[in-house]
């Protein structure tokens, strides 16, 4: 071991919305392999938000490595803000960052991403940036899972396709960046190894042993219109259903190989996720 990995080893590794999909299993998985995990929330014990830079200082205090996920609360953080923070660690003696960022038709990124991913890239931070396809746990604990609980499935994403990652690999990508070598400056995007329709998916998880589930294509408007209904902000409904839109023009339709490049395994697929959720019981209601 050399003296910065030594150094790395004894210092702490900073989990940002450790209470989130990605962030509480990263944390888990350090934690299980003996790192020293400072797990950082807005509601957490070690208090954060990338949108109150008095937080920021503390968190840092005595940490070798971050995972940045540039989100405060349920909505993006500026990318201004996320610049900042990335600045702020590298003053405070952070060697090594890993980013969340997304998957985007065929290597694009929107605006925002490209704003955050070139300020690390250009911090003298040991960068690793990793963008992974839409999470196949969103059927068993995010948005999907009380659609799934009632039996019907709607979105606007019509036949389109998205090879869905399970978060166990996102995990163990951004686990193996954080702790081992040989990950510094790469990009990372991450899928499963197919790609399928939503309208496959449900029918995957209902194979597997979930429940028996309907999916319907809704127009774009009627979505937005319902998730208002619901209680959803607007600005957040329509995000969502450009994202949807996207994946109904093709997005999402290909397979990335970061998996392999990163872990030397091929990913998950998507019936072993829907099997192992199915026989937790998280569907049932």
């Amino acid at each position: 071991m050399t003296a910065e990995m030594d150094r790395m080893a004894k210092s702490s590794t900073l989990v940002l919305s450790s209470r989130g999909k990605t962030g509480r299993r990263v944390a888990d998985r350090l934690e299980g392999l003996g790192h020293s995990v400072r797990a950082a929330s807005r509601t957490g014990r070690t208090v954060f938000d990338l949108a109150a830079p008095d937080t920021w200082h503390h968190a840092l205090e005595d940490v070798g490595a971050v995972y940045v996920v540039p989100m405060s609360g349920e909505e993006p953080a500026d990318p201004a803000a996320v610049a900042r923070f990335i600045e702020q660690a590298e003053k405070a003696g952070v060697r090594r960052a890993v980013l969340l960022s997304v998957r985007g038709a065929q290597g694009a990124v929107d605006a925002g991403q490209q704003e955050t991913e070139e300020a690390l890239r250009a911090s003298g931070l040991e960068w690793t940036i990793l963008r992974p396809a839409w999470f196949a746990q969103n059927f068993s604990e995010g948005i999907f899972l009380e659609e799934m609980r009632s039996g019907v499935l709607t979105t606007p994403a019509g036949d389109g396709s998205e090879a869905f990652i399970d978060l166990k690999d996102v995990a163990d990508v951004a686990v193996a960046a954080l702790t081992q070598p040989g990950h510094a400056g790469k990009i990372y995007e991450l899928s499963g190894p197919e790609a399928m329709s939503f309208a496959q998916a449900v029918q995957m998880i209902t194979a597997a042993g979930g429940p028996v589930v309907r999916y319907e294509s809704v127009d774009p408007g009627a979505y937005v219109a319902a998730q208002l209904a619901a209680g959803v902000p607007a600005e957040v409904a329509e995000v969502v259903a450009e994202l949807f839109g996207a994946i109904r023009e093709g997005s999402g339709d290909y397979i990335s190989h970061g998996v392999q490049q990163a872990l030397g395994r091929g990913p998950r697929s998507f019936s072993t996720f829907a099997a192992s959720a199915a026989d937790a019981g998280v569907w049932a209601s």
